[in-house]
């Protein structure tokens, strides 16, 4: 039918051309013979006459044609959108037989690009929508984006794409957008859960007047909790907004369901933006050419250190300088720590000259290349030394790629972890020196590709051990063999996860194991 039309109008707009131009060069068409003169000297004394005749017959011709083209195309493009551009760009001449070909070929379909298959829309009732600011750093917000839409799905809501947190100590202005491919989070998931990237604009508008209701959900709660508490609140207000989310969905006792729908998001829905990828990509590609590569998430860092109060081989200078960074902070709630009883108990990161003990008992080969998978580590070159001269081959993504490569990275402190979350993923061997969110969630992902080697270090027996050789209590051989001996068991392989009733903070975390993806259910397995 499109066709039709377009042909119709293209012969009208032939004719009109073909009557304007006969106008116009008449007088040379019919020249010719004796007759022909009379006639040319019939119309040049005819047009000496009335010369404003002739000028006004011509702009009449000309006013008609360009009323009837712009009348055309107008047309065409409230008919579809989709026309109005290839009318414009391909309306063929009709005067020449090389025109006419080039407006054929300008017809002829172009080769379609073969369509990524989507997922279905799920369809279902909206109860309202949800808005979710996360909080804390990349890891810690990524799991809880994790959280939020398994709890979306389960209350059949519109989630909004969630805001990140910008006034943490790290202070990174990064949206969503920024970090994560959001198309690919939106319609990966689209079989699951309505995502937009904004609320509709008279929900919107809600919102701007204050119609909508704020509140942290408690942390560790089940599923129940947000059909009972939260649910309601939607359906009253038609948006709520949870303006704390780490932490908030409880590890254990979940729908099946559920569980799949937290890794799915996990490993697959967050995707990071094609320019974090392709760089990380290259960082390993520059990694790899050396030979194997061992990851190292050295969390000793100045807020890191701050916040936990541990000072182990820090001078006075540094010890004053953190304990004021920790009361400078007031969301940082314990202020008075031991830094010694702390250490005993487990609960520091490894420090760099622990860690060169223990890689090196562990028998990590000493010329594999180390990878620092961290911020700047507090006390820098004076506090490396040591890591330095055990494991010479030390590299950072600052030392492999150029400043320009990191250029748009400074100041976002996601994006640079995001980088380091990747290399991370493909490494040899990764070791975490603290169980951080970065320690777990990386953990949990190495467990999902095929339990990648993970040395999860037993900090609480590794400084006691560290303790006893330094002090010459214990000797090499001796250190080394009970290194390795806690350790044979901690590398990543399966395990059930820890689960400790009413006391969630102390059990394994979902996202370090997440069992439930890794091995099939009870149905799979009969079924089979």
């Amino acid at each position: 039918m499109w066709g039709r039309k377009r042909e119709n109008i293209q012969r009208l707009m032939c004719k009109v051309e073909k009557k304007e131009r006969k106008g116009v060069m008449g007088i040379k068409v019919l020249g010719g013979g004796g007759g022909g003169e009379k006639l040319k000297n019939s119309v040049l004394v005819t047009a000496a006459s009335s010369p404003s005749r002739s000028k006004m017959k011509l702009w009449m011709i000309r006013a008609t044609t360009s009323i009837l083209l712009w009348t055309c195309i107008v047309q065409l493009m409230a008919l579809g959108d989709m026309w109005g551009p290839r009318v414009l760009k391909g309306w063929p001449a009709c005067f020449s037989q090389e025109s006419a070909a080039a407006s054929s070929v300008l017809q002829d379909p172009l080769p379609s690009l073969p369509v990524r298959a989507l997922p279905p829309k799920r369809v279902y009732k909206n109860n309202g929508y949800l808005m979710v600011s996360c909080n804390g750093g990349l890891n810690q917000m990524r799991a809880a984006i994790c959280d939020m839409v398994a709890i979306a799905r389960y209350l059949n809501v519109t989630l909004i794409v969630p805001e990140l947190d910008k006034t943490s100590f790290w202070a990174d202005p990064s949206e969503f957008k920024d970090i994560f491919d959001v198309d690919h989070f939106i319609t990966s998931l689209r079989d699951e859960v309505r995502i937009l990237k904004e609320l509709p604009p008279r929900v919107k508008r809600r919102v701007e007047l204050g119609m909508f209701y704020t509140m942290p959900p408690i942390s560790w709660s089940d599923m129940s909790y947000y059909r009972n508490q939260i649910l309601p609140l939607i359906q009253k207000y038609k948006v709520v907004h949870l303006n704390r989310t780490d932490a908030r969905l409880a590890n254990n006792g979940q729908p099946l369901e559920i569980q799949k729908l937290r890794c799915r998001v996990n490993f697959s829905a967050l995707r990071f933006t094609s320019q974090i990828e392709e760089l990380g990509r290259r960082v390993i590609r520059l990694l790899r050419k050396n030979g194997p590569f061992l990851v190292l998430h050295l969390r000793y860092e100045m807020d890191m250190l701050a916040f936990s109060g541990c000072t182990q081989g820090c001078n006075i200078e540094e010890v004053e300088e953190l304990t004021r960074m920790r009361y400078a902070y007031p969301w940082w709630k314990e202020k008075i720590i031991n830094s010694d009883l702390k250490r005993k108990d487990g609960l520091c990161p490894l420090t760099p000259e622990e860690t060169a003990l223990t890689l090196s008992a562990l028998d990590i080969d000493r010329d594999i290349q180390i990878y620092i998978a961290a911020g700047e580590i507090y006390g820098a070159e004076r506090r490396m030394a040591s890591l330095g001269k055990a494991f010479p081959k030390l590299v950072r993504k600052e030392t492999l790629l150029e400043p320009s490569d990191l250029r748009f990275f400074q100041n976002h402190s996601s994006q640079m972890a995001a980088l380091d979350y990747l290399v991370s993923l493909e490494s040899d061997i990764f070791v975490p020196t603290y169980d951080g969110n970065m320690a777990k969630v990386v953990e949990g992902h190495r467990r999902f590709l095929g339990f990648k080697k993970t040395i999860l270090l037993d900090r609480k027996l590794l400084v006691d051990l560290i303790d006893q050789y330094t002090s010459g209590s214990l000797g090499w051989d001796e250190f080394s063999s009970a290194v390795k001996e806690a350790h044979a068991n901690r590398m990543g392989n399966p395990t059930n996860r820890l689960m400790i009733q009413d006391r969630p903070k102390e059990e394994d975390y979902f996202y370090a194991n997440p069992e439930e993806c890794l091995q099939p259910s009870d149905d799979e397995l009969s079924s089979t």
